[in-house]
């Protein structure tokens, strides 16, 4: 592959790509404690913070998300983003019929 192909992300070291892994994940993290009270409370309850993450490893000690989670804050309770942002919503109900939403905004798209 030539690299007038590659994007910038893809030409990048490895001390450079964890970097930007670890500001993104940290984007992450942040906006899902502001904007969602369950991460907040999971969070609260692990006792980390968005901050607490400075390293990549770091997310080991962070709470996850489990599938029942998805499902227990249906529909839209685990939506980061105020509803009227949303253009596209996915719903599935997999094999237990209680569904699972993922909302997508225009940006995700």
């Amino acid at each position: 592959m030539t690299e007038e192909l590659l994007d910038g992300g893809e030409r990048l070291g490895r001390e450079e790509l964890a970097a930007l892994q670890l500001e993104r994940l940290r984007a992450t993290l942040r906006h899902a404690y502001e904007n969602v009270d369950f991460h907040r409370r999971s969070f609260d309850a692990a006792g980390v913070s968005p901050d607490d993450c400075r390293t990549l490893a770091d997310l080991a000690r962070f709470p996850f998300t489990a599938k029942s989670d998805l499902r227990d804050h249906y529909p839209f309770g685990m939506f980061a983003v105020d509803p009227s942002r949303i253009r596209r919503i996915h719903a599935s109900s997999g094999t237990t019929g209680r569904p699972t939403v993922v909302g997508y905004t225009e940006g995700d798209l």
